[in-house]
């Protein structure tokens, strides 16, 4: 009888400790702006089956995005950015609408805001 009440004590343990991460996860995701959304599944879409490197972009052998596929990321990547407060103008001159340059910049963006995020998280605990 304690046997079957101490596995049971433990299960309930390990489940509500499951819980527990499962809701922290959540608010990472829940906190995160819909820019930052469209940003992931701008990346995300990179791995559809139409969006993968072609024959040729795979027989350059560069890790750099081919234009095809960085022409996918620019919208989210911009939306990213004009969220922050920079005008239209202010990104055009830094960027010089440089597609690499306008990615880089949003993937900054994203790793500060989803680092601020981590850090409210740690900061409620």
């Amino acid at each position: 009888m304690k046997k079957l009440l101490l596995s049971a004590a433990f299960a309930a343990l390990t489940l509500a400790s499951c819980n527990n991460e499962g809701a922290a996860a959540n608010t990472v995701a829940s906190m995160k702006t819909p820019q930052m959304e469209n940003f992931d599944k701008a990346f995300k879409s990179l791995g559809d089956p139409q969006n993968r490197p072609t024959e040729e972009e795979r027989k350059r052998n560069t890790s750099e995005l081919s234009d095809r596929r960085k022409a996918l990321l620019v919208p989210a990547s911009k939306e990213l950015i004009l969220s922050t407060g920079i005008t239209e103008a202010e990104m055009t001159r830094k960027t010089g609408n440089d597609m690499s340059q306008i990615i880089v910049w949003a993937t900054q963006i994203y790793m500060q805001k989803s680092d601020e995020i981590r850090k409210n998280i740690k900061s409620d605990k």
